[in-house]
């Protein structure tokens, strides 16, 4: 490494400016405004020369960098310089040891692709040579132009240190100076305002002891993005304000007063029958709510009637019947708000004009989506598309029937995983878009009386896995004895409520064969909602 000595200005040839060239005694010119750079006659021939028989470090000449705003006293606390490779201008980052020895560069071409001369093995944080051991903070960026920012904006006083290959390899050099950095009070990870960067600060401070790590939010890209949009002092700020870094997840008690304080309540809708919503208090957005019962008790009947319900009551439905066709789910729909079940639309001579005003009321509505895929088993391909029910047409409430098609249509293996992995997917879901999904699932048979015989049901009765149970908020069960006296009837058992804790028989629905429709009926006298009466 060499210096050489500044003779005069001259007008640059590539951007035309008058006097922004600077020529320097061993031949080479710099521009301090557009970065263009032509080598001295010696400077080329000591590279080749040094690159052939030792691959030793190209020279350097200190100059500010006037596209990135960052002044010379600051690239001569950094040494950081412009250098010749193979006839290329370059930018050079110098990596010292802390007793000052250099090991390494890293040279930075206009096309903004990077090489490495020296021991990249000795390479640890840029610029940790300049700062005593430890001290109140230190300022960590992604890259070395970040961090002579952030060192300007400072005076210089403030340790800064950069890692030196980006997020990509981040936590790889915080480790290898833990020891060092955990000498600092507080170490603030300033990187990219991008999901790299931000993915990068997070693996970054679960290195550090807990408490250490902070992470700076930037308004712009990185720092010298603010330092030359002139808002280095909001980038002080945003060092300054710094968050302490939390795993995720992890909340203070303290921060909880503006959710505990919520009314749920308003945001709950309450549910068409007076039993069932006594015992949940309605459905809240965010709910995984599960109903099932055995083959052929009504479980698509209900989701119909809720489905009706909610759209009456103002919400945005998204429904998924797997086992039936689109039109057979519009015509339930439709024949809820006629009163008449499609089949008999026929014999009870329902005009166009009826049909056509309980599609206005029900289908156009515009507050109802449905799923045109019958059969349809494919569980990522059905994720995305509640997902997007959810974000992009605004469903409230999703209704998922069933759950035993999605998993048979997959690949053959162990049921119980399949179930396990569907669930946790719709489970995230949920949480993710805050939407109330109903899910429709089967029971496996009990030993003994069956439950299309009106056994009771059971959370140990769900099919395959532990998870339906564990992952919703609340499981209906619904029981019914297709042969006994009160066949049409489907008593309602609350399973599990996590809401309230209120579990037990709910209530009694009555099918009516000329309406098609559930509605609540009384409980028997002999009744006692303190005992099983099946």
């Amino acid at each position: 490494m060499t210096e050489s000595t500044f003779l005069r200005h001259e007008p640059c040839p590539k951007c035309g400016s008058k006097d922004n060239l600077g020529r320097y005694d061993d031949g080479h010119a710099y521009c301090f405004g557009c970065e263009y750079y032509e080598p001295g006659e010696d400077m080329q021939l000591m590279e080749e020369t040094q690159e052939v028989t030792r691959g030793d470090f190209i020279r350097f000449e200190i100059a500010p960098l006037g596209k990135r705003s960052i002044d010379e006293e600051t690239c001569q606390k950094w040494k950081y310089g412009i250098g010749q490779y193979q006839g290329n201008p370059v930018q050079v980052a110098n990596y010292y040891t802390p007793s000052g020895e250099l090991v390494a560069q890293k040279l930075r071409f206009s096309d903004k692709t990077f090489r490495i001369l020296g021991s990249s093995d000795q390479m640890g944080l840029y610029g940790s040579h300049l700062w005593q051991d430890g001290g109140k903070m230190v300022t960590i960026t992604e890259g070395e132009i970040d961090a002579l920012s952030v060192s300007q904006m400072f005076n210089n006083a403030w340790p800064v240190v950069s890692v030196p290959n980006g997020a990509k390899s981040a936590a790889k050099y915080i480790r290898k100076q833990i020891d060092w950095l955990e000498k600092f009070e507080r170490v603030v990870f300033c990187f990219d305002n991008d999901e790299h960067g931000k993915k990068a600060a997070k693996e970054c401070a679960f290195l550090l002891s807990p408490g250490k790590a902070l992470i700076a939010s930037l308004p712009l890209k990185d720092a010298n993005e603010m330092l030359v949009a002139g808002r280095g002092k909001q980038l002080v700020d945003s060092i300054w304000k710094a968050k302490v870094f939390r795993p995720d997840g992890v909340v203070p008690g303290e921060e909880l007063w503006d959710l505990v304080s919520k009314d749920d309540s308003k945001a709950s809708i309450p549910y068409p029958w007076t039993g069932l919503n006594e015992k949940l208090l309605g459905v809240r957005a965010g709910e995984l709510v599960t109903l099932c019962s055995g083959t052929g008790i009504g479980k698509s009947s209900v989701c119909r009637e809720l489905a009706h319900w909610l759209i009456r009551e103002g919400c945005k439905v998204g429904y998924i019947a797997l086992e039936e066709s689109i039109k057979r789910s519009a015509q339930g729909l439709m024949s809820i708000e006629l009163g008449v079940p499609a089949f008999k639309w026929d014999e009870a001579k329902v005009t166009e004009a009826k049909k056509k005003k309980a599609f206005d009321r029900t289908l156009g509505t515009k507050q109802i989506v449905l799923y045109d895929h019958w059969g349809s088993c494919d569980s990522e391909n059905l994720v995305n598309q509640i997902r997007y029910m959810a974000k992009a047409m605004g469903c409230t409430h999703i209704f998922l029937d069933h759950l035993s098609i999605v998993v048979s249509g997959l690949a053959d293996g162990d049921e119980r995983r399949i179930i396990d992995n569907t669930m946790t997917k719709l489970r995230s879901l949920v949480e993710e878009t805050k939407v109330a999904m109903f899910l429709v699932s089967h029971l496996k048979r009990p030993e003994g009386r069956g439950h299309e015989e009106g056994a009771q049901t059971s959370l140990s009765h769900l099919r395959g896995s532990h998870a339906i149970s564990q992952l919703s908020d609340a499981v209906l069960g619904l029981e019914r004895d297709q042969q006994g006296d009160e066949a049409n009837v489907t008593t309602v058992r609350v399973l599990k409520n996590r809401y309230t804790g209120d579990t037990g028989i709910a209530c009694r629905l009555e099918y009516s064969k000329e309406t098609g429709r559930l509605s609540e009926s009384a409980f028997p006298d002999e009744f006692n909602p303190g005992e099983d009466n099946d």
